[in-house]
Order: structure tokens, then C-alpha cells, then sequence
């Protein structure tokens, strides 16, 4: 009868150090996701930082997002060859009068041919001469699966570049994901100012050193609902 009560009392124990252990690895979780979402580079190390938005952001409240010491914003403007980004328009002009630098930023298709996507670019962003220098984005997109050679992406992309920079009057900047620059190595084919991303970690991927960092895409800030990529500029 002792050794039943005493194994009983030996599995109720073990009981309650698995379910301590839990409530622990729940507590570390949710402190580490709460933590996650408020986290930025130290502004000591990187005193320019600001967003990246489009409409999957939603309506934003500017002047918010200002508040909290966002000194710039990218606002995706088109991608592709065909889509508009139906938030641009009331992107950048709430940008612009909260207060803060602002520029846009295209998704670029490697299905859709660059002359195309260029037009719809230029017909997108006006002609400002305070904006930011426009940015291309270069990632793999499960939309589509075309895989053009080396050789020919860094054409179209050329392409691409010198007619949304002659709109513009500014060089653009290459926004380019680990996964396409390993594809690709963009930084070696196209000299421009670089823009890599990771989280909480400096990348490292490319091929010369980045300009512009995309340290988070899970913060949270009052004025956006849902996470919101944060981006960095290197001292």
C-alpha cells in the first residue's frame, strides 16, 4: 500500500514539473512574440529608421506613425506590369504631411516584361523632387514561376531602371531578398544602392555592403494595424 501511495505521490510530481515546464516555455513565448513586436535597432547605432507600407497595411494613421519616430516611409506604388497599389495615392500624400520623407517602391514580375512594368510605374508615381529615390523590389513570387537566365534578368532590369529613373531624376535603390540575390547575385550585376532584410539580424548575403536594412517585419506601432516592416539606414 506505501508503494502505491509512494508512486502515486512520484507520478503527481512528475505531473506538476511537466506543466510548470509548459506554463514556462508559454510565458518565455509570449514574452519573446511581445518583445519581437516592439523591438528596433538601437537609435545610437542607426538614428534614421522609418516603414515600408502598401494597402495590406491598410488606412494608416499618419501623424501616429510619426509620433513614433518613423522619420521616412517606402510606399509600395505598382507590381508587376498591372496592379496599382489601390492605397498609393493616400499613402504618399499622408506621408508627406505627417512630416515624413518619402519615396515608392515597386514589386517587380519576372513574368511581366520591364518596359511594361516601367510604364505603369511612371504613370503610377509623380514627379516630386522631395521624395526619396525610388526603390525595386526583387523576390521570387509564387504567382510566378518563370525563371529567366542571368543574363536577361539583368537586361530587363537595366531596363526597367533607366526608364523609371529618367521619371524620376534620381538613381533608383535595389530592395533584393536573400533567396533572389543567391539566385541572381544582383549586387555584382547592377550598381546600385543595396537594400537587404533579415530579422533582427544584419544581414550579410550580399556581395558588397548595404545601405538600407529591413530589420524587422513584425513590429507593431499605434497608427498601423498589424505588423509593419521596419526599415533602417546605415550610419
Amino acid at each position: 500500500m506505501k508503494i502505491r501511495q509512494r508512486r502515486g505521490r512520484t507520478y503527481r510530481g512528475t505531473l506538476g514539473r511537466i506543466g510548470a515546464l509548459i506554463f514556462l516555455i508559454a510565458v518565455l513565448s509570449i514574452g519573446g512574440w511581445l518583445y519581437a513586436m516592439r523591438w528596433a535597432p538601437a537609435r545610437s547605432e542607426f538614428p534614421m529608421q522609418g516603414i515600408s507600407v502598401s494597402e495590406a497595411n491598410g488606412p494608416l494613421d499618419w501623424r501616429t506613425v510619426r509620433a513614433r519616430h518613423a522619420d521616412f516611409a517606402y510606399v509600395l506604388a505598382s507590381a508587376g506590369a498591372g496592379r496599382r497599389d489601390h492605397l498609393f495615392a493616400a499613402n504618399w500624400s499622408g506621408a508627406r504631411d505627417a512630416g515624413l520623407r518619402y519615396g515608392a517602391a515597386h514589386l517587380f514580375n519576372l513574368c511581366d516584361r520591364a518596359v511594361d512594368q516601367a510604364t505603369l510605374f511612371v504613370a503610377t508615381v509623380p514627379r516630386d523632387n522631395a521624395a526619396l529615390p525610388p526603390v525595386v523590389r526583387l523576390d521570387f513570387s509564387p504567382n510566378c514561376i518563370r525563371r529567366p537566365g542571368r543574363d536577361k534578368l539583368l537586361s530587363e532590369l537595366n531596363t526597367f531602371l533607366n526608364l523609371i529613373e529618367k521619371h524620376v531624376g534620381q538613381r533608383a535603390v535595389i530592395h533584393v531578398s536573400k533567396a533572389f540575390e543567391m539566385e541572381y547575385r544582383i549586387s555584382a550585376g547592377i550598381y546600385r544602392t543595396l537594400w537587404l532584410e533579415g530579422n533582427f539580424f544584419k544581414p550579410d548575403y550580399a556581395g558588397r555592403p548595404w545601405v538600407m536594412w529591413t530589420a524587422s517585419d513584425m513590429r507593431h506601432l499605434d497608427g498601423i494595424d498589424g505588423p509593419v516592416e521596419w526599415d533602417v539606414v546605415a550610419p
